[in-house]
Formats: structure tokens, C-alpha cells, sequence
């Protein structure tokens, strides 16, 4: 069993933003902890050669200034410069030739200038904000504190530490649970993936969902066979009579939900429609199943999850860390209620044994040395103010007889097109002025298709052309209207 422990974050990470420097998009090498202290000079001096590479000032094969003549030039030490080609040599960007000096490295191939490619289908973080170095210290920490520990196997629902962590940790989520109740997973999905299999204590078989939903949820129902039933959700919210009767009428295990921000549509409910959808599991004998994964980037102080309206059991909350943090690591949790902790500690166990320990471990201390409650504070920003750009551009640049749901957070927002037009058909189109967007019927049951949505994420947009790749789908739409009246 892993101690608890407190953990001192790293002087530098106040810092870290410096790793997003002007030439980081072509620097392959982030800072390390040295380049950070050696101010203003090393950053200037990797900055100017790259700027000679990209310019084509330095050709490649072209001769560096020796390392006395540039310590001069930037009024630095040599062991300055020495350090500041030593990484750019790392990087492959430049090479040494004993006694002769410093050369580029390259092709004296013209470069093509590369058109500008708006990609709104690409869902993850931004990357630019990942913590990659805070997590990097976090796993060298765990290693260090824990050492054979994290290379042995654990128990299959998480490390009892980590577990006793983000109890604590959802507290801020009004998610109030015991850590002997909370599960972590590899992803979220995971956890849906097991539950969509295992069978209840209402001992009910079907599931109903949201429509439209996310790609591997629905993967999750029809690799099994299942049939779901499922209920429209759009901008205005869900139908509550009509859920009722299906909860009345069908035979409903559980009711699966993202209660904020829902992918694809973006949408949110209000605590009155949480508060009437658990009334109506209690009164029907009907689990919900309610996927939070992005409730950290929610900006409402009073927004409460489902969770919080009955935390007996009957709202199973889950969780996901790929959205805010660092999607490879596969992390997630799901709260559930007594009565499914053996069935579903035997499914994990057969699953994968348990979630990887060294990220666990990681985890543990980036949550507890305050890293990530820092880290989603800015999130939250970012992320509303490329939702905010988003819905001004959507008023200005669509067309009319065209509506939009969602966009708050920055990650997903729907636009339906107007009458017969075909989604498939803009995306080709859009594909052609370098705007990538999705097509959002696959994110439909065959039962409930609808063909004329298209799917848009910010999360990795610029602000600055969020505009213009809006204007483009707006323009784009114009056009081709015209095919269809």
C-alpha cells in the first residue's frame, strides 16, 4: 500500500509557459530544467539560429558562427552558446565537425510554403497546454518514492492511495463518495465498456442513450448486440415525458448521459432537469449512468452533476482525465454503487488485471502537490473564451435557415444544416479550402440517423482563425445550397 506523502512542486513550474516559445511549433525539444535558468541570452540564441534555418540565411551545410564570435555578438558566456548548441544538435538541426565548427542540417530543396489547415474535427487538449513536463516530475517522483511498488501488480479498482485522493479531489465536483467505492480505469470508456455488459440489480436489460453520442459508446452497445433505445438531446434540452415513458414502457437497465457538456452537441443541462431525470430513475427503478468528463471545464459555480441528487447508488458517475490532462495516459474513474463493486472488480480483473501503476502513482502526486488544480484553472479559461469566439463567429458568419448547439466549453458544438443538404457533401467541400470538419452521423443509432450535422471542436483551433474557418463553413454552405433548392 502506497503511503501518503506531500509533494513540493518543482521551482520551475511557474515557469513552464516558456516551453511555448515563438519557435516551438519547430523545435522538437522542449526546455529543459537548466535552459530555464539561463534567462533571456539561451532563449534569444536558439530563437535567432532558427530563425536563420527557417529563412534560409542558414542553408544547409552553411557554416554557424564560431562559438567565441556569437557569445560576443549576444554579450553571453561561451558556455552559453556551447549549451545552446548542444540541444540544438540534439534536435538534429545542426551538426559538429571536429576543429572546423557548427553546420545546418537540411536539403537544399526549396521549401513549399504549406496552406493553413482549419482543423475542427481534431478533439483532444490542446497540446500546447499540456503539462508534459509537471507530469514528467510526477513519474519521476512516483519512481523514486515508490520504486518496486510501481513495477508489481495492484489491486484491480487503483492504488488504495489514489483512490483516497480523488475522493477528496471530487469533492470540488460536488461528488461526494468513499474511496472504497471509486474504481479507477484505463479511460472512462473502459468503465462504460464494463458496465454495458454487466448485469444490474434491477436485473432490466436494455439501455437507453442520448442521440446523437460518442463513436465508442455506441461501439460499446452494438459489438454486443444490443439494441439501445434511445432519446433526442439538442440545444433546447431533453423531453422529459418521453423519457419517462420509455423508463415506464421498456425494460431500462440504464439511462447513459453526458450531463455537460455532451459530445457531439456541446450541450449542458440544468440542475432542475438533473434533479427531474434522477426523480424519474428513483421512481422507475432505472440506473443512470453519468458521464462527467469534462465537468472540470465547467465555469458555473452552481452547475452540480447528477451525482450530487442522489449519491446512494443509483447515479454511477464516471470520469475522465484524456480531456484536460494527457489522453495517452488513459485514466478515468467511475463511483459505483455497492451492489456492483464484485462484479465489476471481477470484470476489470478479466479486463486488463488493473489500470498501468506507474500513471496511477503519477497521478496521485499531481493531484495532490496542487498541479492540477492550477493547471484546469487555466483551462477553464482558455477554453471558455474559444467557446465565446465560436458562438459570436456562429451569429455572424452562418447562414439563417442554419442553428448551432453548444460551444461553451471550446471542445464539441453541432451545426445542422438547412433541409435536404447532406453533411458528407460540406465536409468534401470544406475539405477542398483546407477546413476539416466531421461529419456527426456516425454518432447516431441507424434508428435515429440524421445526415445533416456536422460536428466541430476548438480545442486545438487558434483563437485568431476560429473566425475565419467559420466563415468558410458558412460560405461554403451558401454554396452549396444552391444543388439543393
Amino acid at each position: 500500500m502506497m503511503s501518503a506523502l506531500v509533494f513540493v512542486p518543482y521551482t520551475i513550474n511557474s515557469m513552464m509557459d516558456t516551453e511555448k516559445n515563438s519557435f516551438g511549433h519547430l523545435y522538437p525539444y522542449k526546455f529543459n530544467e537548466r535552459s530555464v535558468f539561463m534567462g533571456n541570452k539561451y532563449d534569444e540564441l536558439i530563437e535567432e539560429i532558427q530563425s536563420r534555418l527557417d529563412d534560409e540565411r542558414l542553408k544547409a551545410g552553411g557554416k554557424l558562427p564560431s562559438i567565441r564570435r556569437f557569445a560576443k555578438e549576444f554579450n553571453c558566456s561561451i558556455n552559453t552558446v556551447m549549451r545552446a548548441y548542444s540541444e540544438l544538435e540534439k534536435a538534429h538541426l545542426i551538426y559538429s565537425v571536429p576543429k572546423s565548427g557548427y553546420f545546418a542540417v537540411g536539403t537544399d530543396m526549396p521549401k513549399k510554403q504549406k496552406p493553413m489547415i482549419i482543423d475542427f474535427v481534431s478533439a483532444g487538449p490542446d497540446k500546447s497546454k499540456m503539462p508534459y513536463r509537471d507530469y514528467q516530475h510526477c513519474m519521476n517522483q512516483a519512481i523514486e518514492l515508490y520504486k518496486e511498488e510501481m513495477f508489481q501488480y495492484s489491486h484491480p479498482l487503483g492504488l488504495p492511495s489514489l483512490r483516497h485522493q480523488l475522493s477528496a479531489q471530487l469533492q470540488d465536483l460536488q461528488v461526494f463518495a468513499p474511496a472504497e467505492r471509486i474504481a479507477v480505469v484505463s479511460g472512462s470508456q473502459q468503465a462504460l465498456d464494463l458496465l454495458v455488459s454487466l448485469p444490474f440489480p434491477n436485473n432490466k436489460t436494455e439501455i437507453c442513450t442520448e442521440q446523437p453520442t460518442h463513436f465508442s459508446f455506441i461501439d460499446s452497445i452494438t459489438s454486443r448486440g444490443l439494441k439501445p433505445i434511445g432519446i433526442e438531446v439538442n440545444q433546447k434540452g431533453i423531453d422529459l415525458n418521453y423519457l419517462e415513458k420509455i423508463f415506464r414502457e421498456r425494460n431500462i437497465k440504464f439511462f447513459y448521459t453526458v450531463s455537460r457538456f455532451q459530445n457531439p452537441t456541446g450541450c449542458s443541462y440544468s440542475n432542475q432537469e438533473k434533479k427531474d431525470m434522477v426523480e424519474l430513475a428513483q421512481k422507475y427503478d432505472v440506473y443512470i449512468v453519468e458521464d462527467d468528463y469534462m465537468g472540470d471545464l465547467d465555469t458555473r459555480k452552481k452547475a452540480d452533476p447528477m451525482f450530487a441528487y442522489d449519491p446512494s447508488g443509483r447515479v454511477i458517475y464516471t470520469k475522465s482525465f484524456s480531456k484536460v490532462l494527457l489522453p495517452g495516459l488513459r485514466l478515468g474513474l467511475a463511483v459505483l454503487p455497492e451492489a456492483l463493486m464484485k462484479s465489476f472488480t471481477q470484470a476489470k480483473f478479466a479486463a486488463d488485471v488493473h489500470t498501468p501503476v506507474l500513471t496511477q502513482g503519477a497521478l496521485e502526486i499531481y493531484l495532490s502537490s496542487g498541479m492540477f488544480k492550477a493547471h484546469i484553472e487555466k483551462l477553464r479559461r482558455q477554453y471558455k473564451k474559444k467557446g465565446t469566439i465560436l458562438q459570436k463567429a456562429y451569429l455572424e458568419h452562418l447562414p439563417p435557415n442554419t442553428s448551432f448547439t453548444g460551444g461553451d466549453s471550446g471542445f464539441y458544438s453541432t451545426v445542422v444544416l438547412p433541409g435536404r443538404m447532406k453533411a458528407k457533401n460540406l465536409v468534401k467541400h470544406l475539405q477542398k479550402k483546407n477546413v476539416l470538419v466531421q461529419d456527426a452521423a456516425p454518432m447516431y443509432l441507424p434508428e435515429y440517423l440524421k445526415e445533416n450535422r456536422i460536428r466541430l471542436s476548438v480545442s486545438q483551433v487558434e483563437d485568431r482563425i476560429i473566425a475565419v474557418g467559420v466563415k468558410k463553413i458558412g460560405d461554403g454552405i451558401r454554396a452549396l445550397a444552391h444543388s439543393y433548392f
